[in-house]
């Protein structure tokens, strides 16, 4: 990075990016166009080089924009941190923490959320919580921008700049519904079961659902309320957690298709962006989950 150059240029240059224009960037600079023009003009001039393009074919980066706008979101975000740390070390605990967690875990008793939260809270009162239900690929991308300070959840992939400290492991099971035509049936087969709809998530690969015995989906779903909805109208087979389904399994309306063959276990981690981990509010919190979690039944 160039020396000298104003930080305040880098956040425009952030949001101009984030916006895809100057004109989509002036309610959050409140700036006008103008002005935002003129200050990516500095920054360029700063810079030695062109960071991006605008005309009739939109918005667009230049490849050394593409380099420059990965650094700043990394020092933007060191920035932020030691500025989150310092506030802390005087006691000023004020401000938002966002917590990224995947749909389903109220129901979870080895991820105690709630617990955690009431005891944040009141050893936090001036610090204002936003959670936030995301996918996997949302969480990491969220904390990589600066959009979530903590998550919890099952990550396929792992993002390079995060840091993934296992929690516990979440039983699945396979399901049909009392509506499907298997649900009676005794001696189940894996190759007839493997050749059966099913459901998938939004996010895995071909490869993941075929680590599980399906070489094809019919329906794919983003959250487990979805794909519990599809599977109860008894066309579909696929995948729920066991605290998420154990209600309908009682009630008799969802079985479980041949747990030796299809069950499998998800990691669950707790997830920072690297660089953070001394933050107090962020320690606080990591510690109440991990706490939680060794005092919670399996």
């Amino acid at each position: 990075m160039t020396p000298g150059i104003d930080f305040k240029l880098l956040r425009i240059f952030a949001a101009v990016v984030r916006h895809q224009g100057f004109a989509r960037a002036q309610q959050e600079l409140n700036l006008t166009t103008s002005a935002i023009s003129t200050y990516m003009a500095q920054l360029e001039s700063d810079v030695g080089f062109t960071v991006c393009r605008r005309g009739r074919g939109g918005f667009a980066l230049t490849d050394k924009g593409e380099l420059l706008l990965s650094e700043t979101l990394r020092v933007l975000g060191e920035v932020d941190s030691f500025e989150r740390y310092t506030q802390s070390l005087k006691g000023e605990l004020g401000g938002t923490l966002k917590i990224g967690v995947l749909d389903t875990t109220v129901t979870d008793p080895s991820l105690p959320m709630a617990e955690a939260i009431g005891v944040f809270s009141s050893r936090f009162p001036g610090m204002h919580l936003n959670l936030l239900i995301r996918s996997p690929y949302e969480l990491q991308k969220g904390l990589l921008d600066n959009d979530l300070d903590i998550a919890v959840g099952f990550f396929p992939a792992k993002a390079n700049g995060l840091v993934y400290q296992p929690l516990y492991r979440e039983q699945q099971w396979l399901y049909c519904s009392d509506r499907h035509p298997c649900f009676q049936q005794r001696n189940l087969r894996a190759s007839a079961v493997s050749e059966m709809s099913v459901v998938s998530r939004s996010y895995w690969s071909q490869t993941e659902l075929s680590r599980h015995g399906f070489k094809r989906s019919v329906a794919t779903v983003e959250s487990m309320e979805a794909q519990l909805i599809l599977i109860l109208s008894g066309r579909y087979i696929g995948y729920l957690p066991e605290h998420y389904a154990q209600s309908w399994v009682e009630q008799g309306r969802l079985k479980v298709l041949l747990p030796s063959e299809f069950g499998y276990q998800s990691q669950f981690s707790l997830v920072l962006r690297r660089g953070r981990s001394r933050e107090l509010p962020l320690q606080a919190m990591r510690e109440l989950l991990q706490t939680g979690k060794r005092g919670s039944k399996r």
